[in-house]
């Protein structure tokens, strides 16, 4: 959590720490030296601080300083920190035996985020591109942002369905927006029919995503991608509707996440109840979310805000499951 970030960094800028300690306790290659060569020139900021998409539904703390984190892609991550954005981030290769390697963000990315299998590394495409600022970058800026889409595409798709493109959402009649296109896509992407079809050419690059057929598919298929978005940001009210119950008290200490008759336990006595099997199982990406996110919590107690969210990430991986049924119900592919 974010205190517990800040103490670290001001530890680290305080305290003298050799090469081999930060390699000892944190890995990874050459970025030990790399750090402290940065350390002379480092002045922990608190406008640098922000949330990170770190995986499927769980959102954690990172400092933005190049002078600490290593390739941080700034030249994309910035349009998700001058204002609001939201995105998509997917797979350009899979090793995966079948395609589930797309999620949504409106913040900046962990490159593992969809998965951390080699040849799975994620790419993220903001929706909005914010421009430069003249100054030194700042989080939240406010400033005008134009859609990070393909003129002529829109062109075309507003040309076919005979509706006005417009940058921004409205409630104008016959016009579509940049979000609209977003969760179209999204919709498409979800559909268990387009990933069986194509999943010989999903493995070796980017997912190709057809024409709107008409405009009546266009927008079942809008819908059905916006409540996934909003689900998956855990922006819906749907997943407030909790489908699992918490009953047992203790201690909250996540020893060795186990699924057993509906029940997932934490430990020997705690469990969450009435857990679908679809959502203990479900995949997104390189990852099964429903098990990922406890076993990350190894060895932690779970809050009261913990117990909640995750109750919400079965409600949302029972929900996806449950709307890719019904965008197969659409007939968007042409033979």
């Amino acid at each position: 959590n974010l205190p517990i970030l800040k103490k670290r960094l001001n530890s680290f800028i305080d305290s003298e720490m050799s090469e081999e300690f930060l390699n000892r306790e944190f890995g990874g290659k050459n970025y030990a030296e790399w750090i402290l060569n940065n350390k002379p020139s480092i002045k922990i900021e608190e406008s640098k601080f922000t949330k990170i998409a770190y995986r499927l539904f769980d959102d954690r703390y990172t400092y933005f300083d190049n002078k600490l984190l290593w390739r941080w892609r700034v030249d994309v991550m910035q349009h998700f920190l001058k204002g609001d954005n939201i995105g998509i981030d997917l797979c350009r290769q899979i090793v995966s035996e079948s395609y589930s390697h797309i999620f949504v963000t409106n913040k900046i990315v962990d490159d593992s985020f969809v998965s951390n299998k080699s040849r799975e590394r994620g790419y993220v495409y903001p929706l909005y591109l914010y421009p430069e600022s003249n100054g030194q970058q700042s989080i939240n800026q406010p400033t005008q942002r134009t859609p990070n889409l393909n003129t002529e595409i829109i062109k075309q798709i507003a040309s076919k369905l005979s509706l006005t493109f417009t940058t921004e959402k409205e409630t104008t009649k016959n016009t579509f927006a940049p979000i609209d296109v977003l969760d179209y896509i999204y919709a498409v992407l979800h559909s268990p029919t387009y990933r069986e079809k194509y999943k010989e050419f999903l493995k070796i690059d980017f997912p190709r995503v057809p024409y709107p057929k008409d405009e009546k598919t266009f927008w079942q298929l809008v819908k059905l991608g916006r409540e996934i978005r909003q689900i998956h940001l855990l922006e819906s009210a749907t997943v407030d509707k909790y489908i699992t119950q918490y009953p047992i008290d203790g201690d909250n200490i996540v020893v060795k996440p186990i699924y057993q008759n509906n029940k997932v336990y934490i430990n020997d006595t705690q469990y969450f109840d009435k857990v679908p099997q679809i959502a203990w199982d479900f995949y997104i990406g390189g990852y099964q979310p429903a098990q990922k996110w406890l076993k990350d919590r190894k060895g932690r107690k779970l809050e009261f805000d913990d117990i909640l969210h995750y109750q919400k990430i079965i409600v949302a991986l029972f929900e996806t499951d449950r709307l890719m049924k019904e965008i197969d119900k659409i007939d968007f592919i042409n033979q």
